[in-house]
């Protein structure tokens, strides 16, 4: 029988004991190694032999490689044979989409995290396919070189917060990681919004995303 070799990486060390508990239930599995942040993440994929990750969407730090996307795009670039698990709270639609179109196994919501890992890891270790919840892949922008002349407008403060919510944070989650109230994050996203002419979160996040901006 096989044994796959796992790495966990949360920030979160209740969501790292949970996770390595439900992994070490099955033998067909071998946790080799835990990280709190993408740094610690991309050093162990570069000194260990690792089959599978499983990832939280959301990473702290200020590191090169990013979280959200950025860091999924990284790890499937640079490690493609390492299948990759992703969890998260998120639910919007483009980055689920996103995260899909990038090669992830699965994305795992974290209220569901019990059932949902358990099963996609039985999935794995018969080589079967991983269900997807997620939503099928969507295009709604056109006129893109119109959009990305609007792009140029935005100020340097619209550009992070727009920066921040591709990769999968609230308005409260920008507004305390940059100090700043939420009624000031807020009233800076929608000023984004209307110097791109795009009147919904998923038209954003569609605008972004196509456009691999911020990666």
């Amino acid at each position: 029988m096989d044994i796959l070799n796992v790495v966990i990486a949360d920030d979160h060390p209740i969501v790292l004991v949970g996770v390595r508990e439900l992994i070490e239930r099955d033998e067909r599995f071998n946790v080799v190694g835990e990280a709190v942040c993408s740094n610690e993440l991309v050093r162990l994929l570069e000194t260990t032999a690792v089959d599978l990750v499983i990832t939280d969407f959301n990473m702290p730090g200020d590191s090169p490689y990013g979280d959200g996307l950025k860091l999924v795009e990284y790890l499937t670039r640079h490690f493609p044979k390492v299948r990759v698990l992703v969890l998260t709270m998120i639910s919007n639609p483009m980055i689920l989409t996103r995260l899909q179109e990038l090669g992830v196994l699965a994305v795992i919501q974290k209220n569901q995290l019990h059932n949902e890992i358990q099963a996609a890891l039985k999935a794995i270790a018969r080589g079967n396919p991983v269900h997807h919840n997620g939503p099928q892949p969507t295009s709604v922008m056109h006129d893109g070189a119109d959009l990305d002349e609007r792009f140029t407008r935005l100020s340097p403060k619209e550009h992070e917060i727009l920066r921040l919510f591709v990769s999968g944070q609230s308005v409260n989650e920008i507004a305390r990681g940059l100090n700043r109230s939420a009624k000031t994050i807020s009233t800076q996203k929608m000023s984004a919004m209307r110097k791109l002419e795009v009147s919904s979160d998923q038209d954003l996040l569609a605008y972004c995303i196509e456009r691999n901006l911020f990666n």
